[in-house]
């Protein structure tokens, strides 16, 4: 896989150096066009933006930087399920979840064939070899220089070429993610480039909404908002994980639950809670035995904020608590809880 390139002191210094400038430009480069070289940010944010994308299996292949050539076949904790297409994904999907706090394991069966982030197929004989291209990924995403995922060019885009002394020397149209990639990692340091503006890309960040760009400094700001919404996505996951594993340890009581300035907590002051591994909740009267238990069951997910979607069956009291919540806060002892839909309901579990 072809890394980024990196912006020499050199190179720059005689760029700046240069004063001439074609004196009129035409219609189709636009007025000013923003000059860029082979190591500029611009040419990293076209080649990251077109990388090929192998975040989608990685539930499977455990590598952003690749996907796994189907079909294949994994031991998938315990399991094995041979994955013929991506309909076949769910098999994978569904032995994960069937708890969700357990170490999973997929065990993929040698040789496999992988789709590297420059569109190259590689046959890959053993794990240890693999392993080799996860290490790479790894270092590349520790570096900032892995595929960006979250903005999608709309398709064909026109760079425009110049010399290095600013006159424009051609033009080429690109249709798609790959001849872009292709184009931008083998410019050569001889020559200057500009995006001809408007493009338009769909960005994660703005709703997965179709933006119109006209300039390198928009198209930047764009990628630097969406990829810091990823980083926040990213780590309500990791604290989405954190909060599963304290519910399955634990066993909790409510501390309050308000609705509209009112604590109704001592209807629930009889009950412990208890999340079990397999996404199921039990409320236990502690007190009179006679009362039946309430069974439930629940969900972690999250986006850029942590939610707990809990469902209870059986006892009117309970029916309160069927919410989707927001997660406000958590440690190992307290989980403060906001309904998404009634901000003026609000839920705090503590662990006994």
């Amino acid at each position: 896989m072809k890394n980024l390139k990196f912006i020499t002191a050199l190179f720059l210094t005689s760029l700046m150096t240069l004063t001439s400038c074609q004196d009129e430009i035409d219609n189709e480069s636009g007025d000013n066009p923003n000059t860029n070289t082979s190591n500029s940010q611009t040419a990293s944010n076209l080649e990251r933006t077109s990388m090929y994308d192998g975040s989608f299996d990685d539930f499977l292949d455990g590598n952003s930087c690749s996907s796994i050539l189907l079909p294949v076949t994994a031991t998938v904790n315990g399991t094995e399920v041979t994955i013929v297409n991506q309909a076949d994904y769910q098999q994978v999907i569904d032995i994960l979840a069937q708890f969700n706090t357990d170490e999973d394991t997929v065990e993929l069966q040698f040789p496999i064939t992988i789709t590297l982030s420059n569109y190259t197929q590689v046959v890959v004989e053993n794990q240890l070899i693999y392993d080799g291209f996860i290490d790479v990924c790894q270092t590349l995403t520790a570096a900032g220089d892995e595929a960006i995922t979250c903005v999608d060019i709309d398709f064909p885009i026109t760079l425009l070429t110049y010399s290095l002394s600013l006159e424009q020397t051609g033009s080429v149209v690109l249709e798609t993610e790959q001849q872009l990639y292709a184009y931008i990692s083998d410019f050569g340091d001889d020559q200057l480039f500009a995006i001809n503006y408007p493009i338009t890309a769909t960005v994660d960040a703005s709703g997965n909404q179709a933006i119109t760009f006209n300039s390198d400094a928009e198209f930047q700001a764009a990628i630097s908002d969406c990829l810091n919404v990823q980083g926040v996505e990213e780590q309500a996951a990791e604290d989405a994980d954190a909060l599963e594993t304290i519910l399955v340890d634990g066993l909790f009581q409510v501390q309050s639950v308000i609705n509209a300035g009112v604590d109704t907590a001592s209807d629930f002051a009889e009950f412990t809670i208890d999340f079990a591994n397999d996404l199921s909740v039990v409320a236990e009267n502690t007190v009179n035995v006679a009362v039946q238990d309430v069974q439930g069951t629940y969900q972690v997910a999250s986006q850029t904020e942590v939610f707990l979607d809990l469902t209870f069956t059986g006892n009117v009291t309970f029916n309160l608590l069927n919410q989707n919540w927001a997660v406000t806060s958590f440690n190992n002892t307290t989980i403060s809880l906001q309904s998404t839909t009634n901000a003026a309901l609000t839920l705090v579990l503590t662990q006994i």
